[in-house]
């Protein structure tokens, strides 16, 4: 059964910095790319970061860019979400995601607010 559970979220101030996380289980986590998103109130949910399998290559959403770093271990089964000089608009339940077979899994999201 894959799971994917997040945690390190919460509140901070307008400038600070969190580190999200996401312990993944039941399936061979090494294998696949992992994504993060974000979903705001009222908004769409919005793909954050991107890592493939082994970590060789990322992508961002563009306002993240300089900002948000991911990295994965796979000795650990986690990918993670470095987010620093933090600003309101990233205020969002971030949610872990893979896929694969057709598939799609999330995880039960983790809560960022961002106060000004």
């Amino acid at each position: 059964q894959v799971q994917l559970v997040e945690s390190g979220g919460g509140l901070v101030q307008s400038g600070g910095s969190l580190r999200l996380s996401c312990k993944a289980s039941g399936f061979s986590f090494s294998t696949y790319a992992m994504r993060w998103y974000r979903q705001a109130p009222g908004k769409e949910r919005e793909l954050v970061a991107l890592i493939t399998s082994y970590g060789g290559s990322t992508n961002y959403l563009e306002s993240a860019q300089g900002r948000f770093t991911v990295s994965r271990d796979n000795a650990k089964n986690t990918v993670y979400l470095q987010m620093n000089n933090l600003k309101p608009e990233d205020t969002a339940v971030y949610y872990c995601n893979t896929n694969f077979y057709s598939k799609t899994y999330w995880g039960q999201g983790t809560q960022v607010t961002v106060s000004s």
